[in-house]
């Protein structure tokens, strides 16, 4: 590839920022990605991704490669108290499951294909509109382009000072990666998505995720004013107790590290200042009840590196503003949807994928590529 001599300096090394990162690389910049951890690793369990981030993955280049590490359920099924209410196959729309470490290996391979400088113990500590990241041992980097991927408690943003409101759901999630133990299950289609609800005694969800034959995603749901459900590692006899049938698939995860997050949102004013855009948690962290935490952070992840490609040096600035109008109402509205259905608990009621609530999997964030 032929390089164009722009610098990108990219904070965050999850699933936002390794796009980002490679998006740009591949397209010329000389792309410096910093990972505070002495590791690039992924936090989390499992993950859905749906059309919007397989796109981004086969604009990459990626998509053999996640394929063979995923899987495609037959459906995403829906019960109350174990009776099945829905059973919903999306009319064809691309989507596939898989652990969080698996998509994000995919993309750290891909990123260092593509000639990404992954920088591990490398904390950035604030960032200046101008176009540079500070470091916590103190240097300072210059750059045509930064990009904030650095969570929900982003540094980056923080810094600027961008104005922002936080919530948080009366309902939270233990994540956890088990065996499947599918033969110890019974008789079922135990290779579907499977959300099930309880509202007696207690309110308790599982999300069930089969990420390929042997591993399980595990997504435990309890309210946060609940100190049996949420407690971690989880308390086996009130889950046993609540899904009697899950029993071969909870034991194992009574025995597995995790740990209890309560849903956020976090809804910015701007996502951008001078030369600085923000991507993902930083920008949009959002409930998980519409499965698009990713795929919107990885959507607007690949737009920005090609916006940013589009314009020229002088005019980065106001690229990054028209950037975000053209992506920020799809992505406000799924954070919106999925805020409404976490508060409501109303997924429970099944055939919630309507064609309006998969506005954000629908959508294909690569039509624009250069």
């Amino acid at each position: 590839m032929t390089k164009s001599g722009r610098n990108a300096q990219v904070a965050g090394g999850g699933f936002a920022g390794l796009t980002a990162a490679t998006a740009l690389a591949q397209r010329g910049w000389d792309v410096t990605l910093h990972e505070k951890a002495p590791d690039l690793r992924a936090f989390g369990a499992g993950i859905v991704l749906w059309n919007n981030s397989l796109r981004v993955v086969e604009a990459l280049g990626l998509l053999d490669q996640l394929e063979s590490r995923s899987m495609v359920s037959p459906f995403y099924e829906t019960r109350i108290h174990n009776e099945t209410v829905s059973r919903e196959d999306f009319d064809g729309l691309p989507w596939r499951n898989m652990t969080r470490q698996d998509l994000h290996d995919v993309l750290a391979e891909g990123a260092k294909a593509a000639g990404v400088n992954i920088r591990v113990d490398s904390e950035v500590v604030s960032a200046d509109p101008e176009g540079s990241l500070t470091l916590a041992d103190g240097t300072v980097v210059e750059a045509d382009l930064v990009i904030g991927a650095d969570g929900v408690t982003s540094k980056v943003r923080d810094s600027i000072g961008f104005e922002q409101e936080r919530t948080k759901s009366r309902d939270g999630i233990t994540r956890l990666i088990v065996p499947r133990n599918k033969h110890l299950l019974g008789p079922g289609d135990w290779d579907n998505v499977i959300d099930f609800w309880n509202f007696e005694p207690r309110v308790l969800r599982v999300l069930y995720v089969p990420c390929d034959d042997e591993r399980l995603y595990l997504a435990l749901m309890s309210p946060a004013d609940d100190p049996e459900g949420s407690a971690v590692p989880i308390n086996l006899d009130v889950w046993v107790e609540n899904f009697p049938h899950l029993e071969p698939v909870l034991i194992p995860a009574a025995k597995a590290e995790g740990r209890y997050d309560r849903y956020q949102t976090n809804l910015l004013s701007n996502w951008t200042a001078g030369r600085v855009a923000l991507i993902g948690d930083s920008a949009h962290a959002m409930c998980p009840a519409l499965a698009q935490g990713a795929g919107t952070a990885m959507s607007n992840a690949y737009t920005v590196a090609v916006a940013a490609t589009q314009s020229s040096t002088e005019g980065l600035s106001d690229a990054l503003v028209e950037w975000e109008k053209a992506e920020r109402g799809i992505t406000d509205r799924c954070q919106a949807r999925s805020a409404y259905f976490a508060e409501t608990r109303s997924m429970s009621k099944g055939n919630q994928f309507t064609q309006e609530m998969l506005e954000t999997a629908l959508y294909n964030p690569t039509v624009q590529s250069v």
